[in-house]
């Protein structure tokens, strides 16, 4: 029984050895969590307390002086109205006149100008960018070329002569460059407007895939609209694909 209270009594000194030690350092972080509370007191007083900054908070301050300095940087009406003016008339010195045809290969779309106007948009097909490998290593990317382009001729009832990839294609041996199968009749529609390097703007079979990136590199297009598209543009005429 008397161990027991001694060991009791140690205990009891020890703990509060303890605490003596702890003190000094509780005492600084009472001081420190005094001080900061004084800080923010101090400020919150004095932005109740000026007039200029009743009504915002002092992070608000911080950000609406940050966006005043950005705010002044900023050209005025009359600077960004002059550059409106002048990239208008850089538009228009550098836009074509006559008739022209662009073609946007993201979309599959089409629009047909004259005089500036536009006359006639639809959906069109345009290349599938699939690639093609044959066991001689050669290979093909199905592509539409981009940029600006000039109709190079113009036909009706055009015929189409298969290359090389179209029997690479369906697993067929490749014939000589004039063998009678390379020659396809009725699929291209009753009209083609070339465009160089064997890529032509032509009619389709596969209308249900117009709007789509669906060819090999070929611009396809709706009867109705390759018939408008081959009696507006003349030979010479651009084209721009992007």
């Amino acid at each position: 029984m008397e161990n027991e209270i001694n060991e009791e009594t140690i205990n009891s000194k020890k703990e509060q050895e303890i605490v003596k030690a702890c003190m000094p350092v509780w005492g600084w972080i009472g001081f420190i969590a005094i001080l900061i509370a004084s800080v923010v007191v101090a400020l919150l007083i004095l932005f109740s307390t000026t007039p200029w900054l009743k009504g915002r908070s002092l992070f608000y301050a911080i950000k609406q002086d940050s966006t005043e300095t950005a705010l002044a940087e900023l050209p005025s009406e009359k600077d960004v109205m002059a550059d409106i003016g002048r990239l208008q008339k850089k538009i228009e010195r550098l836009t074509p006149g006559g008739v022209y045809l662009i073609v946007n290969t993201t979309d599959n779309t089409f629009f047909l100008y004259q005089n500036k106007q536009l006359i006639r948009e639809g959906l069109c097909s345009t290349g599938s960018y699939t690639k093609l490998e044959a066991e001689n290593e050669k290979n093909w990317v199905f592509e539409t070329p981009k940029g600006v382009f000039t109709i190079k001729g113009k036909i009706t009832n055009p015929v189409w002569r298969r290359p090389d990839w179209a029997f690479v294609e369906e697993g067929l041996p490749i014939p000589p460059a004039n063998d009678p199968s390379r020659y396809e009749y009725g699929v291209l529609g009753d009209y083609a407007l070339s465009l160089g390097d064997g890529y032509l703007i032509h009619g389709t079979l596969y209308k249900r895939f117009l709007g789509q990136p669906v060819t090999h590199g070929c611009i396809r297009m709706n009867d109705d609209d390759l018939e408008a598209v081959y009696k507006t543009l003349p030979t010479g005429a651009k084209v721009f694909i992007y």
